[in-house]
């Protein structure tokens, strides 16, 4: 990060045409990620933007390695194309015929009886049983995109993997200078459908169960003045459900989400702190007190899309994500855009409703 986009991100006038540093934080969601590629294809497309650091769980580790590749291969619009071609490349995985043809753009899509009776199998027998080779695609077509070896090499956005330490429960987090494929992979290592993947003589599973995403490291080991925190699974889940199956989506859904949540819920407790007298002063204190927050939601435009849809990973499905993505992230930097770099346009307090600490006058937003 330039001196003069570090400058403009500290003080209340900015130099004209200066960029505005911003530190991403992209939850995980299988084929949602569809819908934060568009996000960031938006973002992306804004020059006066400045991605210094992105912290990344299961689908978005893989947006935060892509994107920043691409940013190596002609900045923003290396990085777009990169995101372009990664998820496409996706598309390509789902076998031919499992899923059902859709009658409109507007109809969720839904598996093959076929494929639906191969994933129940995943239910009665482990990945260790279904797939002895432990093959997964996913390694291929990343060690087919990304040089991670030139990754660790060169200059850039810092990132953060999240994944979980199986035997443990631990959060792992990977940084750019150690990143490799399999690190990625461990990132986004459902259990019941891959093998754990083994780092270091320790197994990992999804970086869900432990971070979706980290965002500790944005606040404690950047210096980006703004974090953009882009989510996928909803705040509130609706009705409440009754058969085994909604009922287990559920739990995995919030156990997904507990940990974010807290890590938010930290936040903003830590904000209030600092922002008290007796925490006033220099160095971390002053750091988390000035941090401005946002949070772009897709709670509204994933509403009503069932569980299953996060491993559909279909071209048309997912083209169609990434354009709700990129809609919603054009009325959002309409609405609330000119607010990085000048104070938080998220409420903390009342994202996380009754169970936050109330914030009093100099705990209000910056």
């Amino acid at each position: 990060m330039s001196a003069a986009s570090g400058l403009a991100g500290l003080w209340p006038w900015r130099r004209e045409g200066a960029r505005r540093p911003v530190a991403l934080a992209l939850q995980g969601g299988g084929a949602h990620g569809a819908f934060t590629w568009g996000v960031l294809d938006e973002l992306l497309r804004r020059n006066d933007l400045e991605i210094a650091a992105l912290s990344g769980t299961s689908a978005g580790a893989m947006n935060a390695i892509v994107l920043a590749h691409g940013l190596l291969d002609g900045g923003t619009e290396g990085a777009r194309e990169a995101l372009h071609r990664f998820w496409h490349a996706v598309s390509e995985q789902m076998p031919a015929g499992a899923v059902r043809p859709t009658r409109s753009e507007d109809e969720v899509p839904s598996l093959h009886p076929a494929a639906q009776a191969m994933l129940q199998w995943s239910k009665l027998l482990s990945p260790y049983a279904l797939n002895p080779l432990n093959l997964n695609p996913l390694r291929k077509l990343l060690s087919s995109q990304i040089d991670f070896e030139r990754l660790r090499a060169s200059r850039g956005p810092q990132i953060f993997i999240a994944a979980t330490n199986a035997n443990t429960g631990q959060l792992r987090l990977f940084k750019r200078q150690e990143l490799t494929v399999e690190m990625a992979l461990a990132s986004a290592c459902l259990p019941m459908l891959m093998q754990a993947v083994e780092i270091d003589g320790e197994p990992y599973w999804d970086g869900g169960y432990a971070a979706n995403p980290a965002l500790l490291p944005l606040v404690c080991e950047t210096d980006a003045p703004d974090l953009l925190i882009l989510t996928l699974n909803p705040r509130v889940f609706g009705a409440l459900p009754r058969t085994v199956s909604q009922i287990q989506h559920r739990a995995l859904e919030i156990g997904f989400n507990a940990c974010f949540l807290h890590e938010l819920r930290w936040l903003q407790q830590l904000q209030v702190l600092a922002r008290q007298g007796a925490w006033r002063g220099w160095g971390w204190r002053r750091r988390v007190a000035a941090l401005r927050v946002h949070v772009i939601e897709a709670d509204e435009q994933l509403a009503g899309l069932p569980m299953h849809t996060k491993i559909i990973a279909h071209r048309p499905f997912m083209e169609a994500l990434r354009d709700r993505g990129r809609a919603h992230a054009q009325v959002w930097l309409a609405s609330q855009g000119e607010a990085i770099g000048q104070r938080s346009s998220a409420d903390l307090a009342a994202l996380l409703g009754d169970g936050a600490l109330p914030m009093g006058p100099l705990g209000s937003p910056a």
